[in-house]
């Protein structure tokens, strides 16, 4: 930016290019003629609405986690108990 070779950012959502100093971004982007374009405007959220929303995004990332995890124990045990009663003659599916 600072040699004039960008004359536009396009971004998806407006926070996908910063979360937070969105307006500093803007004031630098503007000194250098540089064009922001962002594509799908959404309504301003409040600062209790974003913070829900990353606390929520957060609770899903690690209870996925925690559920992929104990699915994944449980596939090795199904499989070891199997691989049991395979070991001893007995073909149980």
């Amino acid at each position: 930016m600072q040699s004039n070779q960008v004359e536009k950012v396009v971004v998806n959502y407006k926070d996908r290019l910063l979360r937070f100093g969105y307006e500093l971004l803007e004031q630098i982007c503007a000194f250098h003629h540089v064009k922001i374009e962002i594509v799908n405007h959404t309504e301003d959220k409040t600062y209790e609405q974003e913070l829900v929303e990353d606390m929520l995004s957060i609770i899903t990332v690690f209870s996925s986690r925690l559920y992929g995890s104990r699915s994944h124990k449980r596939k090795k045990l199904q499989q070891a108990v199997k691989q049991v009663i395979e070991d001893n003659g007995h073909a149980y599916v």
